[in-house]
């Protein structure tokens, strides 16, 4: 049997596996990030809410976050704003810091707020009072602003009230907004949706390469920013006056999502947000200054630092033209929900009454969309050479051989501590159990759906202030403290009671470890050679795996691959071909396992 090196980057690319999986990226080459041009720069971008940061005093409170965003390759932050009392004051800070630390910064305008039918002076006199500051983005002489929705806002008016070149790049969409009169457009949906702002169901199944595809189409040539992020989980209540609880599937995105980015090549990429915590898609600190608008039941204990560390070598081989990452240190990333996602808590949840449904986005219970999240742990090994990760969900091991770079794999889910380790020639090169169990308890008595994120050396403590946990309590029907309560030494490990390899390599040797006090043995299984099967139709995807160490038949998620490749008993594709994907070419090369192709695969 034959098959496609390439596979990998196309189940990133939307191959989704309900069974334990892994694929990869191999290290990639070494680049030189000095020098840029002007009209043709790559550009990064995040989101950053001004709305949540009220209370910041100066513009040394903006610092940190300049500095981080700096340090990761983060170009300009997008500056979300409303029409609050504080906005221009904090704006000045934003602005003042980010000359400060050579960042650059400008205003996203939300149309929540504004108004696309009235508010276009209202857009063009704000950028006038700020396109003069040293911190302010520009292309070519133009000053860059964006907004967040904005369809049918009067373009020609922004201009003029303006009073100069404005790079306007709205988040229009596709058949609403008049892209004749953008310089670029921002595609926001960063999250598998089913085309009405929910997770994919029966109605519809949309991916975001799919939406880049259709902001594209509508551009004509013109630059995409095409949206990165890793996670949106929301689950307001009736304590306040937008209520609203739903989620998209997080899962591996993060992963994938930066695949993608690779493969598709746009000018500009936006992060999608560094401090939305709300909607439970940060990746800035937990530390970063902000109020509490009632997020901390959800976001207190849980930091997504990791996404960080993972998102700048991508980061870095993106802007440098490269196709994969390269990794100049071990690092092992992970995420998980802290809870199982059947577990019960309607009697003591904060949505389980009426609520201001007025958006439409509000539900009862647990949030609309949950079951298209799966109970797994994802890990991201990110190495130097190849190694051996050995992953313990609950009691559950697992024995992932991860090549040199970036790769990623998941496993299901297990109710107790969770513990990660590489390992190189049956030595341990390093380890950790995560500061937070996975358990059947309902956090603070609600339904939590937000990410865990955690790494491998462990990052700094990152907690929430006093002034993100002022409304932690709000609602609660159970007693909670509003104050971080992650222990500073993690949990005994769970001793391990079955052990599995997955992603299909060399099994590393028996070992003895230990961790946080409790010793345990783990045996790999040998993996020797595989011949897969595997018949995909727009139905049901079956894979058949037959080697001398196991057989086992597994249903796979439905998936329509239809245009990716083919091949039959007469086909010869030695010295590899070139196969497209969502439109999107890849270059693969067959391997040759002696036996000729025997299943047709579509």
């Amino acid at each position: 049997m034959r098959f496609l090196s390439a596979f990998a980057s196309l189940l990133s690319m939307g191959l989704h596996l309900s069974a334990t999986h892994a694929f990869v990226i191999p290290p990639g080459e070494k680049f030189n990030l000095e020098g840029r041009a002007a009209a043709t720069d790559k550009l990064v971008f995040c989101h950053f809410m001004i709305g949540i940061v009220a209370d910041r005093t100066s513009a040394a409170d903006f610092d940190a976050d300049m500095q981080r965003a700096k340090s990761l390759g983060i170009d300009a932050f997008a500056l979300n704003i409303g029409v609050d009392g504080y906005t221009d004051q904090q704006l000045g800070y934003a602005y003042q810091s980010a000359a400060n630390n050579g960042m650059k910064v400008f205003i996203s305008f939300d149309f929540n707020w504004y108004s696309a039918s009235s508010g276009a002076s209202a857009v063009g006199a704000k950028i006038a009072q700020y396109a003069s500051l040293p911190a302010q983005l520009f292309i070519g002489s133009a000053a860059f602003a964006s907004s967040f929705a904005g369809d049918g806002v009067d373009v020609a008016t922004i201009r003029s009230t303006a009073g100069r070149d404005v790079f306007w790049a709205p988040n229009f969409h596709p058949g609403q907004g008049d892209f004749s009169q953008v310089q670029a457009a921002l595609n926001w949906m960063a999250w598998p949706n089913n085309g009405n702002n929910k997770a994919p169901d029966a109605s519809g199944n949309i991916s975001v390469i799919a939406g880049d595809q259709s902001y594209i189409s509508a551009l004509g040539g013109k630059p995409l920013i095409a949206p990165a992020s890793g996670w949106f989980s929301t689950h307001f209540g009736p304590e306040v006056s937008y209520s609203k609880n739903w989620v998209f599937p997080g899962d591996l995105l993060w992963y994938n999502r930066w695949v993608e980015i690779l493969a598709e090549k746009p000018q500009y990429i936006e992060i999608i947000t560094w401090n939305d915590y709300g909607e439970s898609h940060y990746i800035g600190p937990l530390s970063s200054p902000h109020n509490d608008d009632g997020n901390s039941k959800w976001v207190n204990d849980m930091p997504h630092n990791g996404w960080l560390d993972m998102a700048k070598p991508f980061i870095a081989a993106w802007k440098a033209g490269a196709s994969t990452p390269t990794i100049t240190s071990d690092q092992i990333i992970y995420w998980y929900r802290v809870a199982p996602r059947d577990l019960n808590c309607d009697a003591t949840d904060t949505t389980m009454q009426p609520a201001n449904n007025a958006s439409g986005n509000y539900f009862e219970g647990r949030p609309s969309g949950w079951q298209s999240m799966e109970d797994a742990v994802f890990i991201v090994p990110m190495l130097t050479s190849a190694g051996t990760i050995v992953v313990n969900s609950g009691g559950n091991e697992y024995i992932y051989n991860a090549p040199a770079g970036a790769s990623a794999f998941q496993v299901p889910m297990g109710v107790g501590s969770q513990y990660f380790e590489l390992r190189r020639n049956g030595a341990s090169v390093m380890s950790a159990t995560s500061l937070r169990q996975i358990l059947n308890e309902c956090p603070c008595g609600i339904y939590n759906f937000n990410a865990y994120v955690g790494t491998v050396p462990e990052g700094t403590r990152d907690v929430l202030a006093p002034a993100g946990l002022t409304q932690l309590t709000s609602g609660l029907k159970v007693a909670c403290a509003a104050s971080p309560s992650l222990a500073t030494t993690p949990p005994a490990t769970t001793a391990a009671t079955a052990t599995s390899t997955i992603g299909g390599g060399t099994s590393g040797p028996t070992s003895t470890s230990t961790a946080s006090g409790t010793s345990k043995t783990t045996t790999t299984t040998s993996a020797t050679k595989t011949t897969t099967t595997t018949t995909t139709t727009k139905g049901t995807t079956t894979t058949t795996s037959t080697s001398s160490a196991a057989s086992s038949t597994t249903t796979l998620a439905p998936v329509d691959c239809t245009g990716v490749v083919t091949w039959s008993a007469t086909t010869s594709f030695d010295g590899g071909s070139i196969v497209q994907y969502k439109g999107i070419e890849y270059k693969a090369q067959w391997i040759n396992y002696d036996e000729p192709p025997d299943q047709g695969v579509k």
